[in-house]
């Protein structure tokens, strides 16, 4: 079952509200369990085609019934507006060619997810609310949040995935942040590319395995992936599914 409901997020630039899903697992109803919860960036891509940008989703839904995973997953929409996904999806400010400087908003977005949304999913909902049944994943850019969440909210999540995450936005930063960052016991983070997403995929690639490299050496385990033919689009993501959600042991 998936529960759409609409929220505003008023730390954010945008104050139009935005779809957010709920799926609660088979049974859910009528029993007394509780449930570990998966968070998700650009929740509109996530369940289905009719709501995704590109006509096509991740499946997630189909893929929880089949595999019949115990688990909530909670989907944001982003911010539809312009270039803003980029502002809200971005920890640091940035600049990029065709782009100019951007804004990262990502401390706002993950400070409303973690002391905002969760302590309301929490509240309505069975949740195993502790650090070691919290979990975060998302792609491209939402790839890139979930990394930061990883570290910045190592309290908050124990467990990421980053499906062909945007390095590229700031490196400095990204390993500046790793260094200094305490995480506890278990990290768990997943990271992928596919080798045809597009033509920057080379120094991303090696951005990957360096930054497995930083975390590995700050006690974290990781695994990280190079997914031959895969492109960089929903269709693809859907396919590395049950891979990362193997490797997060939910």
């Amino acid at each position: 079952m998936i529960k759409i409901g609409r929220i505003t997020i008023p730390q954010l630039p945008t104050k139009e509200p935005r779809r957010l899903y709920v799926y609660l697992p088979r049974g859910y109803k009528n029993s007394e369990e509780r449930y570990p919860v998966l968070y998700m960036f650009d929740g509109h891509n996530v369940f289905f085609d009719s709501h995704a940008t590109y006509g096509k989703s991740w499946g997630m839904k189909e893929y929880l019934e089949r595999s019949r995973r115990r688990l909530i997953l909670v989907a944001v929409e982003c911010n539809p507006e312009g270039l803003r996904r980029l502002n809200e999806y971005s920890p640091w400010d940035f600049k990029a060619a065709g782009l100019g400087s951007m804004e990262g908003l990502g401390r706002a977005t993950m400070d409303w997810f973690t002391k905002e949304l969760k302590p309301m999913i929490d509240g309505e909902y069975r949740t195993l609310p502790d650090r070691a049944h919290t979990m975060i994943a998302g792609s491209s850019m939402g790839g890139l949040m979930a990394l930061y969440a990883a570290a910045e909210y190592n309290h908050v999540f124990s467990r990421a995935a980053a499906l062909s995450p945007c390095f590229w936005v700031s490196p400095k930063n990204m390993n500046e942040m790793i260094e200094k960052t305490e995480f506890a016991r278990p990290t768990l983070v997943y990271m992928d590319y596919g080798d045809a997403e597009d033509d920057n995929v080379t120094p991303d690639l090696k951005a990957m395995f360096n930054t497995a490299k930083r975390l590995a050496g700050r006690g974290v385990s990781v695994a990280a992936r190079i997914v031959p033919g895969a492109k960089h689009s929903e269709a693809y993501w859907e396919q590395r599914i049950p891979v990362f959600m193997d490797y997060l042991e939910f």
